[in-house]
């Protein structure tokens, strides 16, 4: 089977390449994927000629994302080069299927549309099982896939994620049997072990609260860094208020040493950003007596370091205990979205490391 992707877009307009991504990648959890992928400027009527007769010679299925003016001239010219009608948006002609679609329409209710009918097509409709994982390098998890396709060639995978929080989407048919799905989760598990945290489709946070609810467990967050990012994703669960007690951001020296207790001379001595002071901004909100595990972030998100020769992308988070306190250092690489939401993402992971 062989896909092709064409998106004729407005020089001037364009078309929202957001769009674009999210129609790719909910066609892959369906099990489609795409040879080609092409964008084409509309006013290029040579080039769009040569595309549209490239996919009816060579694809067996193609999806037209077009401006909603050229629907109609798009609509004649494929009628007369496929020798029929189209059927709604949809023709079809010598086991070949072309899809057109309007971006002024819903996006995601046609491709549910599209996939009904290539799901009809080749009598096949994939399901799914998931892999959730914290901090897995590209090659760890390339490596799990290999290794998982030695079991059964008719699986397939997608990955997708972002700030080090990956989905390991894995499609497999009612012909899978649930010992080869198993064997299958058991390498994802063998390998990447360290890094799960769920198999289903939850979010770090939510796989986080339920934890905590069935630990019967409080949290409370103190952020520098990282500004609120932390306690904004958990207040994104339904129902987290009853197991999140408070969520500070403690920017400023002054507010860490009034508000956590943190000593004026660990500042002094060792600075902001340090082992030291997340110890302490963590130990300082369990020493309250309010929660039962705290979260604690400081480090330089950059563009610049501050006044010392510490790197940008340094941080540290503390997860505190009522027994003891871990701090873990990291040095993280990109942009100041990048570095920060990804030592968001760190930080609940870890908290659910300590408490599983």
């Amino acid at each position: 089977m062989k896909n092709c992707f064409i998106i004729l877009k407005n020089k001037k307009t364009d078309i929202q390449r957001e769009f674009d991504f999210t129609m790719l990648t909910k066609f892959s959890s369906n099990g489609y994927w795409f040879d080609k992928v092409v964008t084409v400027s509309y006013d290029s009527n040579e080039e769009i000629t040569r595309q549209l007769n490239e996919v009816k010679n060579y694809y067996d299925n193609a999806i037209i994302l077009h401006p909603d003016e050229m629907a109609e001239t798009l609509k004649k010219y494929l009628q007369n080069q496929y020798a029929t009608t189209f059927v709604y948006n949809q023709i079809s002609s010598g086991g070949k299927t072309l899809f057109l679609i309007s971006n002024a329409q819903s996006l995601s209710l046609v491709a549910e549309e599209v996939i009904k009918s290539l799901n009809a097509k080749y009598s096949v409709k994939y399901q799914k099982s998931y892999i959730k994982t914290v901090g897995a390098s590209k090659t760890e998890i390339n490596t799990a896939i290999a290794k998982a396709k030695n079991i059964s060639s008719d699986l397939e995978f997608n990955v997708y994620g972002e700030y080090g929080d990956d989905t390991i989407e894995i499609l497999y048919t009612d012909k899978t049997t649930k010992m080869v799905l198993d064997g299958v989760i058991r390498i994802f598990v063998t390998l990447l072990g360290e890094y799960v945290y769920a198999l289903e489709n939850v979010t770090l946070a939510e796989r986080l609260y339920q934890l905590l609810t069935l630990r019967r467990m409080k949290i409370a967050v103190a952020e520098s860094f990282t500004g609120g990012g932390v306690g904004q994703k958990l207040v994104e669960v339904p129902g987290i208020s009853q197991v999140f007690y408070e969520g500070l951001n403690t920017y400023s020296n002054q507010s860490k040493i009034q508000r956590l207790g943190v000593e004026e001379s660990t500042i002094s001595h060792h600075g902001a950003v340090s082992d030291e002071t997340a110890y302490q901004m963590a130990a300082g909100l369990i020493s309250q007596g309010n929660c039962d595990i705290s979260i604690a972030t400081t480090g330089i998100a950059g563009p610049k370091s501050d006044n010392t020769n510490k790197p940008v992308g340094l941080c540290y988070i503390a997860i505190g205990l009522k027994e003891s306190v871990f701090v873990y250092k990291y040095v993280l690489n990109g942009n100041r979205e990048r570095i920060t939401k990804t030592a968001i993402n760190y930080a609940l992971f870890l908290a659910y490391k300590q408490i599983k």
